[in-house]
């Protein structure tokens, strides 16, 4: 019998995701293969009755319909078979562990591997099914690009771009404003996004978690500029970006917002329960104090993840899948398909999980942004 092989996607929307899907089902065919698709994570799986033609979708039947830029298997936000949310008999919500319901599914559905485009919070989860029994390749992906082991996860290069392109936006209208624009952009615990954006953008200051900043020396570098005839400043920050001075302690969250956002990170306001947008309002009020210039706060949030992707991540969706079909032919299980320039590797998912990718003090970026005259808060 033909060997059957699933994908899923476990994380949010990617530019250009229907590349890794169309490297999988072109590789997948030369060796006779059949590939399907998972709807929305694992949900197709748990509940095909919320599918018209079932939770398994025949991806090699789709042929044109993968040039879309809509995910055709729809995404996940959280895929976690060992953590799902269910109703139990006194009508409360917990978490139950089906893992081996899933595994069991993928055997009657005669699934004989799985291939997983998941993000570093998701990968830890693929490594326990791995170690339950399940044949399981990971392809990484992030716009952050932090995901441990490999050098360029796929949808980074695509949000790099859009994010370049809306920062270079937003500096001429600062530029014709005379305002000082802070930007923040995605990266909680890397700097990868931020730091290469604002390079490409021409910031004068860019602020990323791995080096705690100073707003004293922002404050400073943009009073230089200020003073001649250029009055205008554009700040780009990560949204995870720490102070190195100490700051006033975070008022305590209203007992009862506490009780309508249980996940509430200790932020007042309209931020209680969606943090994005709360450091670029942070530094742009402080920067105003400091440099006596009016700021401009904006996040640009998921809205980089839209757009179509750029020659590079189609390319590298497509060398993703297709090494991902190989991984699985070769008998690989347990790894994660890694580029490695000029190379696609295989690594062991536990090299990759419970790490970050992040910026090194050594990074060529940042003696880039340094030799440019970019301030880095430090």
């Amino acid at each position: 019998m033909s060997t059957r092989i699933a994908l899923n996607l476990g994380g949010g929307f990617v530019p250009g995701v229907n590349a890794v899907i169309t490297g999988v089902v072109l590789a997948a065919n030369q060796l006779g293969w059949q590939a399907v698709g998972i709807h929305d994570g694992f949900e197709g799986l748990w509940f095909p009755e919320r599918y018209p033609r079932g939770g398994l979708l025949d991806l090699s039947a789709l042929g044109e319909g993968l040039n879309s830029s809509a995910a055709v298997i729809g995404t996940a936000t959280k895929v976690d078979p060992f953590r799902v949310r269910t109703i139990n008999s006194e009508n409360q919500v917990e978490e139950v562990d089906r893992s081996d319901q899933l595994i069991e599914l993928l055997r009657i559905n005669k699934v004989d591997a799985v291939i997983s485009i998941v993000g570093p919070r998701a990968l830890s989860v693929i490594f326990k099914l791995h170690r339950k029994g399940l044949r399981v390749v990971a392809v990484p992906t992030s716009v952050e690009n932090d995901v441990a082991a490999t050098q360029l996860s796929f949808g980074f290069n695509s949000a790099l771009s859009c994010a370049a392109e809306m920062l270079e936006r937003i500096r001429e209208a600062a530029r014709s404003a005379r305002r000082i624009g802070v930007i923040e952009i995605l990266g909680e615990h890397s700097g990868w996004l931020a730091l290469q954006a604002g390079i490409a953008a021409g910031a004068d200051a860019i602020l990323i978690p791995e080096i705690r900043y100073d707003l004293g020396k922002v404050a400073a570098k943009l009073k230089t500029k200020l003073s001649s005839h250029t009055r205008y400043g554009l700040v780009v920050v990560a949204e995870g970006a720490q102070s190195a001075v100490p700051e006033a302690e975070p008022q305590p969250v209203n007992p009862l917002k506490a009780s309508l956002a249980p996940l509430a990170t200790g932020h007042e306001g309209e931020h209680v329960i969606e943090p994005s947008g709360f450091m670029a309002k942070k530094i742009a009020r402080n920067l105003q104090k400091l440099t006596d210039h009016e700021t401009y706060p904006l996040a640009l949030g998921q809205l980089i993840k839209g757009g179509n992707p750029t020659a590079v991540d189609r390319q590298l969706g497509l060398a993703y899948g297709a090494a991902a079909v190989r991984a699985l032919h070769e008998n690989h299980s347990g790894v994660m398909t890694s580029f490695v320039p000029p190379e696609l590797k295989f690594v062991p998912l536990s090299e990759a999980i419970n790490k970050i990718r992040t910026v090194p003090a050594n990074s060529l970026f940042l003696q880039t942004a340094r030799s440019l005259g970019i301030c880095l808060g430090d």
